[in-house]
């Protein structure tokens, strides 16, 4: 990945994305985007919050949503997507201002995608490293996204990724093998907190 970014860097997005959630839950505005940003952070970037319940020691998926493509600047597709994961994800109710001290957040800074080119649909698998890459699949008006961290997190292999990205896109979960399936692939800076409102850290995934 060419892009980087400091912890630093990642820790203030990720308090920035809470701040938005906070934000908006109380007052129903969007927050305006900080003032003197570093030049990196005013990049344009895809980027995805995504915010995990935390009970009895364990995260629940409590909202997910961003931005798949570089086509607003990192601080503000940052504001956005909290706010979207928090209030507009339709597999959740949205979250309430008393759930917030109990969520993680979680922030991933995307590469642009890229296609995967193959000779054969069989040579998909081969082409995805788990640990690294996310995925997307798309056919037609169906478009399907998951973040590199999901398939470590499921204990995955590339073709149980690949069909779950289908699944995503509310394809069938072979739907990778037929011909006109365009699958795209991309990397991610990821960084959570510790603990709801802790410490952020970056977060590094193994295959």
């Amino acid at each position: 990945m060419s892009f980087k970014l400091s912890l630093k860097e990642g820790e203030s997005l990720v308090k920035l994305a809470r701040n938005a959630i906070d934000h908006f839950l109380k007052t129903g505005e969007k927050l305006p985007v900080p003032k003197n940003v570093s030049r990196r952070l005013m990049q344009k970037c895809g980027v995805f919050v995504t915010l995990n319940y935390v009970e009895a020691g364990t995260k629940v998926l409590r909202g997910c949503i961003g931005y798949p493509e570089p086509t607003l600047p990192l601080v503000e597709a940052t504001i956005d997507s909290a706010i979207s994961s928090a209030a507009n994800d339709p597999r959740f109710p949205p979250v309430t201002l008393n759930e917030l001290d109990k969520i993680v957040v979680e922030l991933s800074v995307l590469t642009p995608p890229q296609i995967i080119e193959v000779k054969t649909s069989k040579d998909y698998p081969s082409k995805i490293k788990i640990g690294s890459d996310g995925l997307i699949v798309e056919r037609g008006w169906s478009k399907g996204l998951l973040l590199p961290q999901v398939p470590v997190e499921w204990h995955w292999n590339e073709e149980e990724f690949l069909s779950n990205c289908c699944i995503k896109a509310g394809l069938p979960p072979d739907c990778w093998v037929i011909e006109g399936t365009k699958i795209y692939s991309f990397q991610a800076i990821i960084f959570e907190e510790e603990s709801p409102k802790g410490k952020v850290k970056r977060k590094e995934l193994e295959g």
